[in-house]
This record gives structure tokens, sequence and C-alpha cells, in this order.
């Protein structure tokens, strides 16, 4: 699976948790130190349980709430990509403990996919919802509705964002396969000859499509925006309704940043992982460990995003539990 090692020479492989930069994509990972075979699994488990509480509640409000917009539709989608993550979580989990993987290979073809599908849609749904906040601000800065900005076009955008997740991460799920090394079974991403060009293939192929395009599109979009209201002079009746605007904006903003700060690590291991060859040390099994930790967290962070930046989502969560009717 993608983050059992953000330095692992293999795919994104959780039979591999351990394997450093240059190890051959076959080659059996050490076991991780002593602290790490307990911790790990006790913060994976952590990670699970509070981020299946978490989206779970996301999607009960969402697709419990009458009124049906475009900025919870896209956050629905989110929801649902961190709820896939972490209900194959456990699977996950068991793999380490067990270090080997007992679930046969259809099973390892579809948690590599949910995996990587974790790893891809997150920063497109991010993109989209930069752009959707893009026409909406500027669009309310010139007292003006946003042309198309409807749910039946977001509902489209999200399909296609999905479509195009789906032909991003194929690839992954034709190489996911079983393989056998030093007696254990594995869930690996098998390589043709030379293994060494595809595994570096399929680490820039993620750095580039699953982080570096995306984030470069968001930073752009976010860019101009603060570009374009610096030269506009608005009127009241847009300041009114940019204040009002305000609390989505900062939203989208706070789950941006999440997602950032969980994955650059991650992608940026990726780089020392192309350019460097470092020994397998005990601190580097340890680092490594600690980014694909982080980069899990991000699938249970966003539901305390809604939860602290969002008062409507609290209001709605304490109606549908108290079984009344939302406002």
């Amino acid at each position: 699976m993608h983050n059992a090692s953000s330095w692992e020479p293999g795919p994104p492989n959780a039979s591999s948790p351990g394997c450093a930069l240059g190890c051959p994509n076959a080659s059996s990972p050490p076991p991780p130190p002593p602290p790490l075979a307990v911790a790990v699994p006790v913060v994976y488990a952590l990670i699970c349980a509070v981020g299946l509480a978490g989206n779970s509640a996301v999607l009960f409000v969402l697709l419990r709430t009458p009124r049906k917009n475009v900025t919870n539709l896209f956050i629905l989608n989110l929801a649902v990509a961190d709820e896939l993550f972490t209900l194959v979580l456990p699977i996950n989990i068991a793999d380490l403990l067990l270090r080997r993987w007992p679930f046969g290979e259809l099973m390892c073809k579809l948690v590599v996919a949910i995996d990587q599908y974790n790893t891809f849609s997150s920063l497109y749904f991010l993109a989209v919802m930069s752009a959707d906040r893009y026409r909406v601000v500027l669009a309310t800065a010139g007292s003006r509705r946003v042309a198309g900005r409807t749910y039946g076009a977001a509902r489209a955008v999200s399909l296609a964002v999905w479509a195009l997740a789906t032909l991003v991460v194929l690839p992954f799920a034709l190489f996911a396969r079983l393989d056998e090394e030093q007696g254990r079974r594995q869930c690996a991403l098998v390589f043709p000859q030379p293994e060494a060009f595809w595994w570096r293939a399929s680490r820039l192929y993620t750095l580039v499509l699953g982080f570096a395009i995306p984030v470069t599109t968001i930073c752009a979009l976010y860019l101009a925006l603060l570009c374009r209201l610096r030269a506009m002079r608005l009127d009241g009746q847009a300041k009114a309704l940019g204040r009002a605007k305000k609390r989505v904006t900062l939203l989208v903003a706070a789950i941006l940043a999440a997602c950032l700060l969980c994955w650059t690590p991650y992608h940026l291991s990726t780089v020392v992982a192309l350019t460097t060859d470092l020994p397998q040390t005990p601190l580097v099994v340890a680092v490594s460990y600690g980014i694909t930790s982080l980069s899990y967290a991000n699938s249970c962070l966003n539901p305390f995003l809604y939860a602290f930046l969002d008062a409507g989502f609290r209001r709605r969560l304490r109606q549908l539990l108290a079984c009344r009717p939302a406002a």
C-alpha cells in the first residue's frame, strides 16, 4: 500500500514498511525497531478509529441536510475518499503485525487502488474547491452571480474528478500482486525489468500527478485571487456578501493547509528517495514511519476542521443526533 514507507524503493506497499532508499523492489524490509513494532500499529489504529468516526459524522450530516449546495458536495466527496481509506486501514495494520499478506491477490489490488485514490483524489478535489472559491469570491466582489454554478454541474465535475483519479490509479492496481520474498507473501507493486527504472518512474509519477500539478494549480488560483482583490474596490453590498462568504473560504483554506501539512513531507521524501542513497538505519526507518503516519492522519483531520470552523455543521449534527428536523 502506498504509504507503508515514505522511502520504500518499491511502490506503495504495506508489506515494505521499513525499506529505505535504494533497496531493490522485491527485497524484504527489515523488521521495525522494537518500540516502533508496538507504537506504529497503535497509531494506525487510533487514526482508523478517529477517521471512521469523524468521516461517518460528516457523511451523516451532509447526506441528511435538506439544502444541497456546491461546496458541501465537494466536501462530501472528500469525506468519501477519507472514509474508504480508513475502512481498509485495518488491513494495513494486520499486514504490519503479521509481516505477511494473508488476504489474496484481489484484495491486494483493491486495497492498493483505494490507498492510491486517497493520495490523488484529496488534492484533486481541493483544486476543484479552490477554483470554485476563486469564481465565487470574484463574483461576490463584483456583486454578480456565478454563471453555471449549479448542483448538477458540481455533480458532473465530481464524477469527472473520480474518473480522472481512476485513470491515474489504474497502473498501480495493474502492477499490484502477491510476491514471495524469503518465505513471506507480500502485497507489492511488482515491476518488470529494469525494476529500478520502473520504481523511479512510479515515484515521479506520484510526485508530479499527485502533488506538484494540483498544488501548483491551487497556489496559482489563490495568488491570482489575492491580486485581483487587491486591484478591486468593493462597494458596500459586495463587502457584506464577502463577509458572508468568508467563513466558507476560510474552511477551504484550512482543509488545504491541513492537507499540505500532512502530505508535503511524504512527497519531499520522494525527492530524497530519487536523489539520495540513505543507509537503512533505525533512525531512517523511524522517520519513514513518522512520515507515513502523518500522511495517514490527513484522513481524520478534516472532520475536526468542519466542527471547529463551521457552526452550521455543529448545529446540524446536534439536531440530527437529537432526532430534530434540521433548520
